[in-house]
């Protein structure tokens, strides 16, 4: 009689959102110190976050995403189960549907599901308040549906940007944008996807 070997568990959330941290944290060339120390947290409560026995709070994650130039929603979405590509089937996401989370001064919902080389996403936000400039690894793209705001590229000044525009930020380039007046506003966010390398062995503390 042939015996079968025991089912291997499935992550948990944590474990993936640990998983997820650790690659950005090694694809941005960050040590657990560095990163520890950007983001305002203890090296032992990072170090028990990525192995998956610690759980952030939303304040925490947020930190954590600015100190590796990604958001909330997208460390949410990079902590879901692992979607696998079969036969090239599209991918829907209906209207509604998808990761919803913070992102910059204003909410994002994630435009789609499973295995991409982008991350297609619908910005809302209404901020009077320009907030602090982005800067992060990947390149992004911009255009705006509905409403206005002025964007702020740092040394490159800013400009005012309404319904039809759009601007593509190269990787590394600070920016930020806000309605001077508060008027709510819509916008079409495209970044290339952040590598976390969830699939990444645990090695050394480093």
């Amino acid at each position: 009689m042939t015996s079968m070997a025991p089912a291997i568990p499935a992550p948990t959330s944590d474990e993936r959102l640990g998983a997820h941290l650790r690659g950005l944290r090694k694809a941005r060339g960050l040590t657990l110190t560095q990163l520890a120390e950007a983001a305002e947290l203890s090296h032992p409560f990072l170090s028990q976050l990525e192995r998956g026995l610690a759980r952030p709070s939303m304040a925490s994650l947020e930190r954590l995403a600015r100190a590796l130039g990604t958001s909330r929603v997208e460390l949410i979405a990079g902590s879901e189960p692992p979607r696998h590509d079969h036969d090239a089937e599209p991918s829907f996401v209906l209207a509604g549907d998808g990761v919803v989370g913070p992102f910059a001064e204003g909410t994002a919902r994630l435009l789609v599901e499973g295995p991409r080389r982008f991350e297609p996403m619908e910005f809302t936000g209404a901020n009077a308040e320009p907030g602090d400039h982005y800067v992060h690894a990947e390149d992004e793209f911009l255009t705006v549906l509905e409403g206005s705001i002025v964007v702020s590229f740092g040394p490159f000044g800013e400009r005012t940007m309404v319904v039809g525009d759009s601007v593509y930020c190269r990787s590394g380039v600070p920016h930020r944008w806000h309605s001077p007046d508060g008027t709510p506003y819509r916008l079409l966010i495209v970044k290339e996807t952040v590598h976390g390398g969830a699939e990444e062995p645990i090695e050394g503390e480093t």
